[in-house]
């Protein structure tokens, strides 16, 4: 375990919990200015994404795009609001492009889009994800470069089959080069998913289909940063099972299936900023 710790130092932890704060703000003003969106997927994961984006994806400009020698695939990509707001954290966008979230004409739709800088892949529907990046992986294999592929599923996407088919071939085609990372929030749309209530059941399911799999806290840095230590390690594909709340960070939408996709009034986006900033005297005008 201390060494576990020590390696945890190597990020600046403090850094990552401050970002937290902040983004989550970013989120909530983006869906309330939007009109529309998914906080509570979006502030389940991402603690998740801080880390990457601090240790695993980094982005640098080449040939005028922004590009990592790793890749990030969100396939649950109505989750998005996080992801765009690391992104502009990291300047791979502009600050002020959030704003304009789902607007007509915005470089930043309802899910992600090749178009964004620093993004790899577009998502809809869902599912599709860890197929893209078995291709990615193996084709990083051919090449025989040194790449690693990191796919974000949500826990009710395991119900697509789709999912499975491409587990089993991860496994088939040895591509240890693949990590996912499985939302654990434990809710979809409107209701509790099946798959969320027992991690140890979704464990048991990936397992069968040959992978690593390994539990984190979605919520603790240094159990997301040792989680993707051990799944680097690993000689197979790596699933991290990812235990996450709903809605993280505010407490009147934590494990609130509302909040999957409301909308937050004024009177509560200045409650949420309140939570997040400390009652720091939260701006709430992003335009």
């Amino acid at each position: 375990m201390k060494g576990e710790k020590a390696a945890c130092k190597t990020i600046d932890i403090r850094k990552m919990e401050e970002a937290s704060k902040r983004l989550r703000a970013d989120v909530i003003k983006m869906v309330h200015l939007a009109g529309s969106g998914h906080i509570g997927a979006s502030l389940s994961i991402l603690d998740v994404l801080i880390v990457l984006y601090s240790s695993e994806i980094r982005l640098k400009k080449s040939n005028g795009r922004m590009v990592s020698e790793n890749k990030l695939i969100l396939s649950k990509g109505h989750a998005c609001p996080a992801l765009y707001a690391c992104l502009a954290e990291k300047g791979a966008i502009r600050r002020d492009e959030l704003w304009r979230f789902r607007k007509a004409g915005s470089l930043l739709q309802g899910h992600p889009s090749i178009s964004i800088p620093g993004v790899d892949a577009q998502s809809g529907s869902l599912g599709q994800g860890l197929s893209i990046a078995n291709g990615m992986a193996m084709a990083a294999k051919m090449d025989k470069r040194d790449m690693r592929v990191f796919v974000i599923l949500g826990d009710g996407e395991l119900q697509e089959g789709q999912i499975w088919e491409a587990a089993r071939n991860s496994v088939l085609m040895g591509l240890n080069n693949v990590i996912a990372i499985v939302d654990v929030n434990g809710l979809q749309t409107d209701a509790p998913t099946p798959e969320g209530h027992d991690i140890f059941s979704i464990g048991i399911k990936w397992k069968a289909f040959g992978w690593n799999v390994i539990a984190v806290d979605a919520h603790d840095f240094e159990s997301i940063i040792t989680g993707l230590r051990k799944a680097k390690s690993s000689e197979r594909p790596s699933v991290i099972l990812a235990k996450s709340v709903k809605g993280k960070g505010v407490s009147f939408m934590e494990g609130n299936p509302a909040w999957h996709g409301k909308v937050p009034s004024s009177e509560e986006l200045k409650k949420a900023l309140s939570e997040l900033l400390e009652n720091k005297n939260p701006e709430i005008k992003c335009a």
